[in-house]
């Protein structure tokens, strides 16, 4: 409309285009102007940051937009050869594109870190800042890769046996890169479903224990009760089986096991050692600790004793107080405590 407008009223051909550059000149600090002054006073009574931002950071290059496509229609009125038009027409929209493209890369950017403080905000690990990260260099490649496809339009090139031969040499790169892919999903997979976190004691199936010191990207880090430190695969711990003595809840169940001889009064044992193991220090009343007469073995009356405690870092100390317990309260009350014996019966040959 303002190339007609002034194509109407003028007839210099420099004045024209002078003209039209001024006006979109005018026209970008107006939209520069507008964002500041007016958008973001309205976008900060919103709840949310992530409007603030993007209008903060797209101003600027939504005027740059404005200046180049003023430029296109200021080369218009001039004599110029088809092929040099073609060149300035070409240039303009590539600058368009990558100006579009970082536009598309920086809202991306913004909505991506603004998940990730609220992701962050709800674990200790700090594999959630890399996983940020991972979606922002992976967004940025591939916004940029679709920006250069539509720059590779605009000139004339054919993209589809690119992209034929790219697909092959994607497919080669996820080929040896399998084992790492995996391992990153994996790790990503821990942190979604929050099978683990930080300070959690877990058994692997493979016998494998210790508290997770650190969830990282690629591997996991678990502290031993030897204090050694264990370094698993995100993938293979993916895919084993975990026994987390932390969840649903810290408290865990103890199992101490005794025998006493055959003869002994059952519900006298029970009653006995039942009393003496509710004055362990850290045994949880609730639920209420039992003792189960289990079966006859082969030389003594086998019992379990279960209780509760707070967590699995009290559990050895609390079992090893309870067989203490155990043992002082049956020896007090002269109940013996058997052990495996084995009787041999020889016999001696009369000589002949």
């Amino acid at each position: 409309m303002i190339a007609e407008i002034l194509n109407r009223y003028t007839t210099n051909k420099y004045l024209h285009s002078i003209i039209i550059l001024v006006a979109f000149f005018v026209m970008s600090e107006f939209v520069v102007l507008i964002s500041q002054k007016v958008i973001l006073r309205l976008t900060k009574k919103t709840k949310t940051e992530i409007d603030d931002l993007i209008v903060a950071r797209t101003n600027k290059p939504l005027s740059l937009i404005l200046l180049l496509i003023g430029f296109r229609l200021a080369v218009i009125p001039h004599r110029i050869s088809g092929d040099i038009l073609d060149l300035i027409e070409h240039g303009i929209s590539s600058l368009i594109i990558v100006i579009v493209t970082y536009i598309a890369i920086v809202v991306v950017d913004i909505i991506i870190s603004n998940w990730g403080r609220k992701f962050a905000s709800r674990t200790e690990s700090k594999v959630d800042d890399e996983i940020v990260a991972l979606f922002q260099r992976f967004s940025r490649i591939l916004l940029s890769f679709v920006g250069l496809i539509f720059i590779l339009q605009v000139w004339g090139i054919q993209v589809g046996p690119l992209l034929a031969s790219l697909g092959i040499a994607g497919l080669a790169v996820a080929f040896a890169l399998q084992n790492t892919l995996g391992n990153i999903f994996g790790g990503v997979s821990l942190i979604i479903d929050r099978s683990i976190t930080i300070d959690d004691f877990i058994t692997l199936d493979d016998g494998t224990r210790g508290i997770v010191a650190d969830i990282g990207l690629r591997s996991t880090k678990l502290k031993s009760p030897d204090g050694d430190l264990i370094i698993i695969p995100n993938g293979k711990l993916a895919d084993s089986k975990i026994y987390n003595y932390h969840k649903p809840l810290p408290k865990t169940r103890v199992t101490a096991e005794f025998g006493v001889k055959y003869g002994s009064d059952v519900e006298k044992v029970k009653k006995m050692v039942l009393s003496e193991i509710k004055n362990v220090k850290d045994i949880l009343q609730d639920p209420e600790p039992a003792v189960v007469f289990e079966e006859f073995g082969d030389f003594a009356l086998k019992f379990k004793a279960f209780f509760w405690v707070a967590s699995i870092e009290k559990k050895m100390a609390s079992k090893e107080a309870a067989l203490a317990a155990i043992y002082s309260v049956l020896n007090k009350n002269k109940i013996g405590i058997p052990f495996p014996t084995r009787t041999i019966y020889m016999s001696q040959e009369t000589k002949q």
